[in-house]
């Protein structure tokens, strides 16, 4: 019988050497395959040991580390469900994601450990350990006990693998529950889909990966370090995204993935030049919409094109420009093989090319459904199984799908639909302009209008008003943002994704009464 845990694909794609590089860190470390094979046993018997019940969820606020990477992979080889969570998360939020998950294993730093684990305690989970990104922790001397062998525990692919709690922007975080052939599906369509190789690359041995991003989050987590490990790529390992590091380190690597922000940032390096990218392959962009004028930017100075790419925590990747093929700017490409996408009005009937609606998609990498939530998840899926993303677009004449923005961030001003990402494109063509988001505020004749936030190119001076008249020479009245403010920054997560709900909080009083 075929052992469909997700560990055992990874584990069978390593390099025959295994004391060959699998991962160099910022840090002057430098891990073997044989010592990722090793630490993940320590771990797994380690998890083992302390007799857990099937499926048991184990909670990990720890910061970025390889050994917090071994954490995740041991978990998956023991059999048991990995929840990572964002180490940005204070008391209330721990408590929430601890009294709603039940995890039997909590890890998290040191500073933290004493009010991390009495949050645990409270709940009824008593294993608690710490583990920092110095290699120190309670996690790593317990597991320093254990054998270095482990039989990877056997799994059928709808067994529970993961649980990624959403960034809960409107209401209750849920926890969106992924499988172990939901992930190992997806790395592998990826790997064929960008042309992972084992061969060529500036040492030989193939693709190697900079490793840039946080691993609470399916980009980083999944993405990236699927990716690498199922092809047997080497990772150049960043605790922190640091551009100069990632610019001196890119003529020893070939792919590289990152959120627009990272992009704007490397941009900003004098550093990055065409002959700085002489051995990159690939780039890859994703979890926030990469503004066009970087998208240019980065192909005039690099001579290579971003490929963009669309995913969520509920179906890690669902669409990519192609590897081979026009990679078009402002589209996030077509639906991988194996996942079918549609757009559908608000009858739920499919809609034509062009036309703007809701994006439903199905495919062996869709979730199983949220934690506890039967209710949700039924409201989420349509009667023949498509999931409801919440995401609104279009399909092109071409067959490119072009995301407009989420379900929640439309406007409906006196009865018409406005689309903030509509808006957003045509001020960020203005001379002078970096950025704008817009969203809508409560209005008592309108029900809802539009307000603009803008950022300015440096040294340059923009004026909210005029910026509402450019706009009226291009878009209907009812499009048109009531008013338009000039800031120096957009609040973001940690992804990079600009936090609509707290500019909708600060500007919902500005029409009252």
């Amino acid at each position: 019988m075929k052992n469909n845990n997700l560990f055992a694909a990874l584990r069978a794609a390593f390099p025959e050497d295994l004391d060959a590089i699998a991962v160099e860190t910022d840090s002057g470390l430098y891990y073997s395959w044989g010592d990722l094979e090793r630490g993940t046993a320590m771990l797994a018997n380690l998890l083992k040991s302390l007799q857990l019940p099937e499926g048991a969820r184990i909670a990990v606020q720890v910061e970025k580390s390889v050994e917090a990477m071994m954490l995740y992979l041991a978990t998956l080889r023991a059999g048991y469900v990995f929840l990572p969570l964002n180490t940005a998360y204070q008391s209330a939020e721990m408590e929430y994601f601890i009294a709603n998950a039940e995890p039997s294993v909590v890890v998290c730093g040191r500073k933290n450990f004493g009010w991390v684990s009495k949050i645990a305690f409270q709940h009824g989970t008593y294993n608690v350990f710490s583990l920092d990104d110095n290699r120190i922790g309670s996690l790593l001397d317990r597991a320093a006990q254990c054998s270095d062998r482990h039989e990877v525990v056997q799994r059928k692919a709808d067994d529970l693998a993961a649980i990624l709690y959403t960034s809960g922007t409107t209401g209750r975080s849920k926890g969106a529950m992924l499988s172990h052939g939901n992930l190992s599906d997806n790395a592998q369509v990826l790997k064929d889909y960008w042309g992972w190789t084992a061969t060529g690359g500036p040492e030989g041995r193939g693709d190697v990966l900079i490793h840039a991003l946080p691993i609470f989050h399916v980009h980083g987590l999944f993405v990236a370090i699927h990716g690498a490990l199922i092809n047997g790529s080497k990772m150049i390992w960043l605790s922190k995204f640091d551009p100069k590091l990632v610019v001196d380190k890119l003529p020893e690597a070939t792919v590289f993935m990152g959120v627009p922000t990272l992009y704007v940032r490397l941009l900003a390096e004098p550093g990055l030049t065409r002959e700085a990218c002489r051995n990159m392959r690939l780039f890859v962009a994703g979890s926030a919409p990469l503004l066009i004028e970087t998208f240019k930017a980065w192909q005039e100075r690099t001579g290579h094109t971003i490929l963009e790419r669309y995913g969520m925590s509920e179906t890690a990747m669902l669409t990519s420009n192609p590897y081979e093929g026009e990679r078009r700017g402002g589209t996030v490409g077509f639906a991988l093989p194996g996942v079918k996408l549609r757009v559908q009005g608000d009858g739920g009937q499919p809609l034509p090319a062009g036309e703007v609606g809701g994006i439903e998609v199905q495919g062996p990498n869709v979730f199983q459904g949220y934690w506890r939530m039967p209710e949700k998840t039924k409201e989420e899926f349509t009667a023949d199984g498509f999931f409801k993303t919440g995401d609104v677009g279009k399909i092109d004449e071409r067959g490119y799908i072009h995301i407009v923005g989420r379900s929640k961030d439309l406007i409906i001003s006196g009865g018409y639909n406005v689309y903030p990402a509509e808006i957003e494109g045509y001020i960020n063509d203005m001379p002078g302009v970096v950025e704008s988001a817009v969203v809508g505020v409560p209005h008592p004749d309108f029900g809802e209008v539009g307000v603009a936030i803008v950022i300015a190119r440096p040294g340059n001076t923009l004026d909210g008003e005029a910026i509402i008249s450019a706009l009226k020479s291009g878009l209907a009245n009812f499009k048109i943002p009531k008013r338009c403010f000039v800031v120096t920054e957009l609040p973001r997560n940690t992804m990079g994704k600009v936090q609509k709900n707290l500019l909708r909080e600060l500007h919902k009083q500005l029409f009252a009464g």
